[in-house]
C-alpha cells in the first residue's frame, strides 16, 4: 500500500491536469496490480477524469458548469444566502455537489488503466487561487 497528497495551485476556475505527477507516482510505488483512489479535500472543488488531447474541452467544461450555476450576484441566483467568502462561494459547493469529490482508477502491471486520451483532473470552482490537496492511495 502507498499513500500520497499531491497539492494543487490554482489560479480560479478551470480543470487543473495532476496526470504526469500521478502517473510517476504510480509507477514509482513499485506496485503491480491494484486500486488508486483519489479524494479532494475541499468542498468547493471537485475530481474528473476528461479528455487531455484538446484544450478546448477543458474550456468548455467550465464554461457549461459556469452557465449552469452561475455565481450568486447573478439574479437568477438571489435565493442563495450563503455568500460568507463570496458570490462564488455557495454556487462552488453546488458544483462540488454535482460532480465526484473522489475517483477509483485501476492499476495494471504498475501503470494507471486510463484510456488514451483521459487525463485525471481537479476541477477548481472558486475565483481566487487556491492550493487544493488531493489525497491519494494505492491498494492491492
Amino acid at each position: 500500500m502507498a499513500n500520497n497528497v499531491f497539492t494543487i495551485t490554482t489560479a480560479g476556475p478551470g480543470l487543473y491536469e495532476f496526470t504526469p505527477q500521478l502517473l510517476d507516482w504510480v509507477r514509482k510505488s513499485g506496485h503491480g496490480d491494484g486500486l488508486c483512489t483519489l479524494f479532494v479535500r475541499h468542498t468547493s472543488a471537485s475530481l474528473l477524469i476528461q479528455e487531455n488531447a484538446d484544450p478546448d474541452v477543458q474550456r468548455d467544461m467550465n464554461a457549461y458548469f459556469q452557465r449552469l450555476v452561475p455565481d450568486a450576484d447573478a439574479p437568477e441566483m438571489a435565493y442563495l444566502t450563503h455568500r460568507y467568502e463570496g458570490p462564488d462561494d455557495m454556487p462552488a459547493h453546488i458544483k462540488a455537489a454535482l460532480l465526484p469529490v473522489s475517483l477509483s482508477i485501476p492499476v495494471m502491471a504498475g501503470r494507471l488503466a486510463l484510456g488514451t486520451w483521459q487525463g485525471v483532473y481537479l476541477f477548481e470552482h472558486r475565483t481566487a487561487p487556491h492550493r487544493r490537496e488531493v489525497a491519494a492511495h494505492l491498494g492491492g
